[in-house]
């Protein structure tokens, strides 16, 4: 599969005059094996923007579907979707299977890409001493950010859809985060951008803290009483791991972390963004 594959569904009865704000949601739908609970909340909570991330296309857990097509065309938006993974216990040599983030906008989007991070953690990579069985699921690929490029008040919102590795240490999540960070600084300071999705910790805390303490980011959802974005584990720990970040010249109001929708091992997290 290329690295990105791309769908409208947004018609001109849809797309309406932009209002004096839109809202943004960024959730983990853990593949998308929720997806009518996942789409219950979507409806619900009408967003401009939605950040998606563990989206699964062609994936045996997920009945072969392709989640990020069908969410777009139920909610009538237009989607991009970046490879993260080919998931080699999920699918075949004929119909492979392929595992990534997808970014849904009622607003046109004019360019993206895929910011696969230099840094990795070897530990999905397929070896002869382990069953390609999918408990143990086996990838090719690499994490990454897929950016894109979005019209809204006169300008191009830069939106970062984020999945940092969930294996390894914290020293390699700051790598990747620095990553992120130091890409979205080649933009001019006048150029909104939106940071968001699973950063796999916590960004309230050393190290993360300190490294984005060093951009001019503001992380929406610390105001000092910083809540689990997880469900209970198996080992009954919920952990801070989704956020929003965003950069000026956007103002923002009500963040909120909507820790009673029960579609996925994540919860969905919102913003409303205000032009200054």
């Amino acid at each position: 599969m290329e690295q990105l594959e791309t769908g409208s569904f947004l018609s001109a009865k849809d797309s309406c005059a932009l209002g004096p704000a839109i809202r943004v949601i960024s959730w983990n739908i853990n593949r998308g094996q929720q997806l009518d609970g996942v789409l219950d909340f979507l409806r619900r909570t009408p967003a401009d923007l939605i950040l998606l991330q563990e989206t699964d296309i062609n994936a045996r857990r997920t009945q072969y579907r392709n989640v990020a097509r069908e969410i777009a065309q139920a909610l009538r938006m237009d989607y991009v979707f970046g490879c993260e993974f080919e998931e080699l216990t999920q699918g075949n040599h004929s119909s492979p299977a392929y595992h990534g983030q997808a970014t849904l906008s009622r607003l046109p989007i004019s360019e993206s890409r895929v910011l696969r991070f230099r840094r990795q953690s070897g530990f999905w990579r397929p070896r002869w001493y382990i069953p390609m069985i999918p408990w143990f699921q086996r990838r090719l690929g690499a994490r990454m950010a897929l950016v894109s490029h979005v019209a809204c008040f006169g300008k191009s919102l830069v939106a970062y859809n984020v999945h940092l590795e969930s294996r390894g240490n914290d020293a390699l999540r700051c790598s990747q985060l620095m990553e992120v960070l130091d890409d979205a600084n080649q933009y001019r300071a006048e150029t909104p951008v939106v940071i968001a999705g699973d950063f796999n910790f916590n960004l309230s805390q050393r190290p993360a803290a300190s490294v984005i303490a060093s951009f001019p980011f503001n992380s929406t959802l610390n105001n000092g009483n910083v809540r689990p974005t997880t469900t209970k584990s198996r080992l009954g720990t919920a952990r801070v791991v989704d956020w929003i970040l965003t950069r000026e010249p956007f103002d923002y109001v009500g963040p909120e972390l909507h820790d009673s929708v029960c579609a996925s091992d994540h919860y969905p997290l919102s913003i409303v963004l205000q032009s200054t």
